[in-house]
């Protein structure tokens, strides 16, 4: 007997690794709920996972960062049938100066970052623990390994959501739903586009596919790639006199 289709909600679908991590889904023939606010991309991304063989992909346009995750998260699993598995991958990274200067756009970025995706995953672990079994796999960053001048505002709420889905992971140990939060290092997508050149990046399709496999298996953190568990070790780790000498 050929078993069911997994059930797989992604909310910021339209995010570069989101849309690789779909598109892997789509191939095993999973059943998708692609989650965002822009209708248009939404749409073109239906046409690619069902061509990608996807059993079945649902969309649902609103904004994460004004909807209510309590209300609105039990809907989306109605709306796909149930939910195997729950990915939040949405965040916004505006230039530190900008930031630091401008506290509307720090405020922004907090509340996107951290207090929006906050809440989605507190109401995914919420419906995981009620159904008795699921993955919640968010997406955080090594920035927020270490306070850094270059990017302290966006890694201190990257810090926040580790600490969080860490914390979310211990609550279900001896029970089988898991949560993980994935951090990438430097990632080729939109969001990191208009960086310097010349910097050395992972592709959205090689950190997917680290992203779907910690929704199987794993620990409650993990690094995409895996060779930044080792740098970030280095960098967490460095005495204080050094690490405020060096432009990392």
């Amino acid at each position: 007997m050929a078993s069911k289709p997994l059930r797989v909600i992604v909310l910021g679908a339209t995010s570069g690794i989101a849309q690789a991590t779909a598109r892997l889904y789509a191939a095993e023939g999973a059943d998708l709920l692609l989650v965002a606010r822009d209708a248009a991309a939404l749409g073109r991304l239906q046409s690619e996972m069902l061509a990608l063989e996807a059993h079945r992909c649902e969309l649902h346009t609103i904004d994460l960062t004004t909807a209510s995750p309590a209300i609105e998260l039990p809907r989306l699993a109605e709306q796909l049938g149930g939910a195997d598995h729950i990915h939040i991958a949405y965040a916004i990274m505006p230039p530190q100066p900008v930031a630091a200067a401008d506290l509307a756009i720090a405020r922004a970025m907090m509340e996107t970052n951290y207090t929006s995706t906050a809440l989605w995953a507190l109401a995914a672990a919420n419906l995981l623990e009620a159904q008795g079994h699921g993955s919640l796999v968010v997406l955080g960053s090594v920035a927020g390994d270490r306070g850094r001048r270059k990017n302290f505002i966006y890694a201190s709420t990257k810090a926040g959501i580790e600490t969080l889905v860490e914390g979310i992971a211990h609550r279900f140990a001896g029970k089988e739903p898991r949560a993980v939060v994935v951090k990438p290092g430097p990632t080729a997508t939109a969001m990191t586009a208009n960086g310097p050149e010349g910097r050395k990046l992972a592709s959205a399709e090689h950190v997917a596919r680290i992203v779907r496999s910690a929704a199987d298996r794993g620990g409650p953190v993990q690094y995409a790639p895996r060779r930044w568990w080792l740098i970030m070790q280095v960098v967490r780790n460095l005495p204080w006199w050094l690490f405020r000498r060096i432009d990392i």
